[in-house]
């Protein structure tokens, strides 16, 4: 049986025309539009209707799909009274298993019709964001915020978490962030929720999968290691500096650099370096920054590595005002406009994935032995 590469790199494993990825020359693209130019001229609910439907919408889809994501930002009062009860839960942990709570509320959830499953996408996308948002207020002691049906997708979170309305600049540059993140081709996370749909379960099942992929640490979570290392540092160049160098001399992986896919810049981070020292600049942050750009000189400098889209994410989201353990539920607000897309995908030309394995065993026709001769 020929053999693939470790971790099926490499392997292609379906077809989609909803994301594309050239690692050798660092291009991105969502349904054909070039990461930068979505980046630099769209919302990100433009976006998302992109990734749902291979086009950018007209004034009036744009304003439907807007009013279908106020619409259905409330969360069912059995989720919310769940978040009340975990105020010490992990936050990937308790988004993972509030997302899978919505099914049982959703009276569609069986529903598996085209128009059903997009309303269902629409619903999660309003409603991942409100749990992540009323999760952080309830274990802080504060009351929930209903979200202002006057603010977009990125303000109303923003709002909705802080309780400060963000001005322009700060709405535009956590909308670009959102948008860097919605879709990167078949990630884990994404692949195990086409996995999962595959096998015509439900979108809220099918996510759920995805999320539980998302919060392992190969996968999610690296800028939350990069914040932390920043801080560790108190964002000071040098020191930021000499600890990295000790980390490379014990062959101990720097979180933040490298990726799987991308063997020149990573395009995301292009545009995240450029927040990074925007936000850092109005939030008193800018130190942050500076030390970022340190280290990521020295690393590509003796190592030859490339920034990805977690090392400027980390100074960006915690000069927002974002608490550090919402960095990696904060992907998967973003990330579930591509999850839905490919799950929505997926539903439209199924087939069950069922890849095979390469053999290693022993094998057949091993003697069986009584246990009292073993």
């Amino acid at each position: 049986m020929a053999v693939s590469g470790a971790g099926l790199e490499g392997i292609i494993a379906a077809e989609s025309s909803i994301c594309f990825i050239d690692g050798q020359a660092g291009i991105l693209s969502y349904q054909g539009f070039n990461i930068h130019t979505l980046a630099e001229n769209a919302t990100f609910e433009e976006v998302i209707y992109l990734l749902w439907n291979g086009r950018l919408p007209v004034q009036a889809e744009l304003d439907e799909l807007k009013a279908a994501l106020v619409k259905y930002r409330p969360i069912p009062a059995p989720v919310v009274e769940f978040l009340k009860s975990v105020p010490d839960g992990q936050p990937m942990h308790v988004l993972r298993t509030a997302v899978s709570m919505l099914s049982i509320h959703d009276p569609e959830a069986n529903d598996m019709s085209p128009e059903a499953n997009v309303r269902k996408a629409q619903k999660l996308m309003a409603q991942t964001a409100t749990i992540a948002t009323s999760f952080d207020r309830l274990r802080n002691k504060k009351p929930i915020l209903e979200g202002d049906p006057k603010l977009g997708f990125a303000a109303n979170f923003l709002y909705t978490l802080t309780e400060n309305r963000p001005d322009e600049v700060v709405e535009r540059a956590f909308d670009i962030a959102l948008t860097l993140h919605a879709d990167h081709e078949l990630n884990a996370s994404t692949f195990a929720g086409r996995v999962t749909a595959a096998t015509l379960s439900d979108i809220y099942s099918a996510v759920t999968a995805a999320i539980g992929a998302l919060k392992g640490p190969l996968h999610g979570g690296a800028n939350e290691d990069v914040i932390r290392f920043l801080l560790q540092v108190d964002a000071n160049t040098d020191a930021a500096v000499q600890q990295v160098r000790e980390k490379l001399s014990k062959k101990e992986k720097v979180a933040g650099f490298g990726h799987r896919v991308y063997r020149t810049e990573d395009p995301r981070a292009t545009h995240l370096r450029e927040l990074s020292e925007e936000i850092g600049k109005r939030t008193g942050h800018l130190d942050l920054y500076l030390a970022s750009k340190e280290v990521e000189s020295y690393i590509k400098e003796t190592k030859k590595l490339n920034a990805n889209v977690d090392f400027y994410s980390a100074s960006t989201y915690y000069s927002l005002g974002i608490p550090i353990d919402l960095f990696t539920p904060i992907f998967a607000v973003s990330r579930m406009s591509g999850w839905t897309a490919h799950i929505l995908e997926q539903y439209k030309n199924n087939r069950l994935i069922r890849p095979r394995a390469d053999y290693t065993g022993k094998p057949d026709g091993q003697p069986w032995v009584p246990i009292n001769q073993r």
